[in-house]
């Protein structure tokens, strides 16, 4: 146990001097939601942007965390030859493993600790919540994000793995319903969007916080198949080194 504090304390220092990872998990999440509640620009089909966007939002910080932040930074310590090292520790690749998700969920918490309470402070007012379901719809949706963030990291350098990452995080943002209502897509995009993680985590959030989903077993079914699957590809393509 105390090994894996140890690598715990490590991946949390590791995240708190990573700028640009801090920036984007924790900054850009926070942005959108104040920018967009206040400055009325976006389709979302509600009286009040923020009864829209927040769910959404939260969707987009656990993707922010879950598979860019992990998934860079694992794809780095990789190239560099970290993990064959670590590996080859006491501390072991199990213990490794979870010192990295214990990571990211405490960043989860720091993210949902910003922005509940800045999204009420912005006039959030869902109808109902359930947030036992949602709590599991973010377990959910952390084990799907990082299962893909982790099989890029296992099999792409660490510069081309940013850049994939990068990407894979622009297009999810714009196609996953977080900031963008799936009626205002066109019906192509739309049935894609539905199957992406992105997409059904911000639905079941939508629902469990508001009561707002828009096709809530569909995405419950997709949400529980990325959890399953994008882990098992991740360990099955995984290179250490």
């Amino acid at each position: 146990m105390s090994r894996f504090r140890s690598q715990l304390r490590t991946e949390l220092e590791l995240v708190a001097r990573n700028g640009e990872q801090l920036l984007l998990t924790l900054g850009i999440p926070v942005l959108l939601l104040v920018f967009f509640s206040l400055v009325d620009v976006l389709p979302t089909g509600t009286d009040d942007p923020v009864d829209f966007l927040a769910p959404g939002v939260l969707a987009l910080a656990v993707m922010s965390t879950s598979m860019v932040s992990l998934g860079i930074g694992t794809g780095f310590e990789r190239s560099y030859h970290v993990l064959k090292r670590l590996g080859a520790t006491p501390l072991g690749r199990g213990r490794l493993i979870a010192a990295k998700i214990a990571a990211v969920a405490v960043v989860e918490l720091v993210q949902f600790a910003i922005l509940v309470p800045v999204a009420y402070a912005l006039g959030w007012s869902p109808a109902s919540t359930n947030w036992p379901a949602a709590i599991g719809a973010v377990l959910l949706g952390t084990l799907a994000f990082a299962g893909i963030g982790l099989a890029f990291a296992g099999r792409l350098r660490g510069e081309l793995n940013l850049a994939a990452l990068n990407g894979l995080y622009l297009v999810m943002l714009l196609l996953g319903g977080m900031v963008i209502p799936f009626g205002e897509l066109p019906s192509a995009l739309r049935a894609v969007a539905h199957a992406l993680p992105s997409g059904a985590l911000a639905d079941v959030l939508r629902d469990t916080l508001g009561g707002n989903g828009t096709a809530v077993l569909t995405s419950w079914l997709v949400l529980a198949g990325w959890a399953l699957v994008a882990p098992v590809v991740a360990a099955v393509v995984f290179r250490w080194d």
